[in-house]
């Protein structure tokens, strides 16, 4: 692919263009972050690379085809029941804000004058970032670390002398931490695929 020139240009309504994915060998994650994030800010550049994710590499979408999916994603129904103005009114959007936004920052490579989409090279680098997290969601990292704090306090009690902790055998204590945690991790599994974005698309009726 060839290196697009880092510019800033504006969408109409004032925002900033996303920048440019700096170069492999110039990136630090903290650019990479924000970068990232940039892109993923929008609900539409998000559709945009979750249908191209569905293809494989190297595979021409036509504009067409992704517009009448972003338009079934924001509006919650099925490709067959997109009508004529949400499809206008997606196809305007991505034609000339997003589309251009995300071919310059290399996650995909659009071709204007065809209507033809393809994934780019940098879209390794938010893939990762795809997964849905509902309102209010209560983190992973938080419910792990908070079983961390819990059996942390049942080995600091026993270590006190606290019944009935003094009664734990180490077997015992092993078994239950086991448990727990593998618990969490097959409900983190389940809750994890339930949720990535996409997932309860239905393209046809």
């Amino acid at each position: 692919m060839s290196s697009k020139p880092q510019k800033e240009r504006t969408d109409g309504s004032g925002s900033i263009a996303v920048r440019r994915l700096p170069n492999r060998t110039q990136r630090t994650s903290e650019i990479d972050r924000e970068a990232v994030f940039d892109v993923l800010s929008n609900a539409r550049r998000r559709y945009a690379i979750e249908f191209l994710n569905q293809h494989e590499p190297g595979d021409e979408i036509d504009l067409s085809d992704l517009v009448e999916y972003v338009a079934a994603r924001e509006n919650d129904t099925t490709v067959a029941n997109v009508d004529y103005k949400q499809r206008k009114r997606v196809y305007s959007s991505l034609r000339q804000t997003h589309l251009p936004k995300l071919d310059e920052c290399d996650l995909i490579e659009y071709d204007r004058s065809r209507g033809t989409i393809e994934l780019g090279d940098a879209v390794t680098e938010v893939r990762m970032h795809l997964e849905y997290v509902p309102e209010n969601d209560i983190p992973w990292c938080f419910h792990y670390l908070g079983l961390t704090a819990i059996l942390g306090g049942i080995v600091a009690l026993a270590g006190v002398g606290l019944y009935p902790f003094t009664e734990l055998s180490t077997v015992a204590f092993g078994t239950i931490a086991t448990v727990v945690f593998g618990l969490s991790a097959v409900v983190h599994t389940v809750h994890t695929r339930r949720n990535e974005i996409g997932s309860n698309v239905q393209l046809d009726e």
